[in-house]
C-alpha cells in the first residue's frame, strides 16, 4: 500500500454495488498474495476468501502472505510466529478438501521469522517448514523506514535490509531455496539492489511496487516522487534475482476530483495504476512481474471481481504468452510451486 494517504475503508456492501462482467474469464491466475485474519472485529478465513474467490476470475491458488495472524501466545518469542504457519496449514487443508471451490488456496506461504538472528536462523526456518506441512516456501521482512515523523514506521531503523545479520539470515534463505519477500518504501529501493547483489541466488519479491510514499511530507509532490521511483525501479529490474508484486497502490490518488460516494470501476483502477504498473513491467519484464490483490487490504477499496478486471486491462497490450507469465508464470516460479 502507498505508505499514509488517509483513506477511509467503506463496506462490503458498498463496494457490492458495482457489479462488471468478468474479463478473459478462463485466464488461469495465481493471486500470490492475500492475508487471513481475525483482527479487530473483522473476519477474513477461508469463507470470505472463498467468496472472493469466487466472484467469477479463473483463481487456480494462491499464495499466503504473512499478516501476524494467530501467533502463539506463549512459548520463546522467537517462535511465535510458528503458530501463523500452524495455522495457514489448517486453512490451506479446508481448501484441500473441496468445499470451498477448485482453488487450491494457500498452496505456498511466505511468513515471518526474525531476521536479525542471522546464521542462527535456520533452525528455526526448518521448523516453519515441517509445521506448514511443506508449504512454507518463504519469508517476508518487512523494512519501511522513513525520517518523517508523519510516516507510519514498520522497521526500528532504516537500514535494516542490508544489515549484517540480515545479509546472514537471508544467505540461509538461499541456501534452503526458500524467497524473501519484502515490503520497503521508496526512498530505501537501493538496499534492496544491494542485499540482492550480496546474495546472487536469493529469490527476492518486492512488495508493492515498491511502496512509493505519496501522503505526509510527500503530499503535493506527485511528480517527483514518481520520478524518483521510476529510477529506482529501472535499477532494481537489472538485477535478475529480483521479482516485482504488481498492485497494492491507491485508485484515488490525492486530487481526485470524481465522486467518491461511489465505488471504483475496473477502468478507473486500471487508469490510476497504469503508469506504475507499466514502469514495473518494463523494467522487470512480465516473467519478473506477477499481478496481486493484497486482500483483504485492498478490500477497503475495490472489490476482488473489480481488482482483477482492472489487471487484466492494464495486461491488455500483453500477448498470450506474457500475459500467462503475468498472471501464474511469475508467481509460480518466484514462490517454487509445482501446479
Amino acid at each position: 500500500m502507498a505508505a499514509n494517504m488517509g483513506h477511509t475503508a467503506p463496506d462490503d456492501d458498498w463496494l457490492g454495488k458495482l457489479d462488471e462482467a468478468i474479463l478473459e474469464p478462463d485466464l488461469a491466475i495465481i493471486d500470490p498474495h492475500h492475508h487471513l485474519w481475525l483482527r479487530n472485529g473483522y473476519t477474513y478465513l477461508m469463507p470470505e476468501l472463498a467468496l472472493d474467490l469466487a466472484s467469477g476470475h479463473n483463481i487456480v491458488a494462491t499464495v499466503f502472505a504473512e499478516c501476524h495472524s494467530m501467533y502463539r501466545q506463549t512459548g520463546p518469542e522467537a517462535e511465535r510466529s510458528l503458530g501463523e504457519t500452524e495455522f495457514v496449514r489448517g486453512q490451506a487443508a479446508m481448501s484441500a478438501g473441496g468445499q470451498f471451490g477448485a482453488t487450491r488456496a494457500c498452496e505456498v506461504m511466505f511468513g515471518n521469522v526474525d531476521m536479525t538472528l542471522g546464521g542462527n536462523v535456520k533452525t528455526l526456518l526448518e521448523s516453519h517448514v515441517e509445521a506448514s506441512a511443506g508449504r512454507f516456501h518463504g519469508v517476508r521482512f518487512s523494512a519501511g523506514w522513513d525520517a518523517h515523523e508523519a510516516i507510519n514506521n514498520v522497521a526500528p531503523s532504516p537500514k535494516m535490509l542490508v544489515d549484517d545479520r540480515v545479509m546472514a539470515a537471508a544467505r540461509v534463505l538461499s541456501g534452503m531455496n526458500l524467497s524473501l519477500d519484502t515490503w520497503a518504501y521508496h526512498p530505501q529501493l537501493d538496499d534492496v539492489g544491494e542485499l540482492a547483489d550480496a546474495v546472487p541466488d536469493l529469490r527476492i519479491i518486492l512488495n508493492h511496487v515498491g511502496t512509493p510514499i505519496l501522503g505526509g511530507p510527500y503530499r503535493g509532490r506527485g511528480e517527483e516522487v514518481f520520478a524518483d521511483w521510476r529510477a529506482r525501479i529501472i535499477r532494481l529490474g537489472e538485477r535478475p534475482n529480483i521479482y516485482i508484486k504488481l498492485g497494492a497502490l491507491p485508485i484515488r490518488m490525492p486530487g481526485f476530483e470524481g465522486d467518491r460516494g461511489l465505488p471504483p470501476s475496473s477502468e478507473e483502477v486500471a487508469a490510476a495504476w497504469k503508469p506504475w504498473i507499466e514502469t514495473c513491467i518494463e523494467a522487470f519484464g512480465p516473467s519478473r512481474s506477477m499481478f496481486e490483490s493484497n486482500f483483504p487490504v485492498q478490500k477497503r477499496w475495490c472489490s476482488y471481481q473489480v481488482c482483477w478486471n482492472a489487471f487484466k486491462r492494464l495486461a491488455g497490450g500483453a500477448s498470450p504468452s506474457e500475459k500467462q507469465e503475468l498472471f501464474a508464470g511469475a508467481a509460480a516460479t518466484a514462490y517454487n510451486m509445482q501446479l
